[in-house]
């Protein structure tokens, strides 16, 4: 048996509005909170199933840098230039990272300022 991925982390100054903004990127659900220490964002179905859930903790410290380590999305319902629509409506911003001007995926950042990229659709959808 592996280990497989079963939550993800990020530190953050607002917790309440990371969780909104990943809620519809991902169309997940609040599943657990500690009153000003973290919020636990998952799919619908909870805990266990096929994605991680996401802890967004409070922290205060100014972001240094880019992250060592980024989430990746795929849209699965929407081609990904569609996608790209809705996420700056959700209030993603696109940002240059040094990316190829012809790369296949977008970069962008959630509200405080975590990079994502934006691929392309994988699956089909159900």
């Amino acid at each position: 048996m592996a280990c497989r991925i079963g939550e993800l982390v990020l530190k953050c100054r607002d917790p309440e509005a990371l969780a909104r903004f990943w809620c519809e990127v991902l169309d997940f659900v609040e599943l657990d909170r500690e009153a000003e220490v973290y919020i636990e964002i998952g799919p619908r179905e909870g805990f266990g199933g096929p994605q991680p859930t996401i802890f967004l903790i409070r922290n205060d410290e100014p972001k240094n840098g880019h992250a060592r380590l980024h989430i990746d999305v795929n849209p699965t319902d929407r081609d990904q230039d569609a996608e790209l629509e809705r996420l700056l409506a959700a209030g993603a911003k696109l940002v240059d990272i040094g990316q190829p001007a012809d790369a296949s995926w977008y970069v962008l950042a959630d509200p405080e300022g975590n990079e994502f990229c934006l691929l392309k659709r994988r699956l089909d959808p159900l």
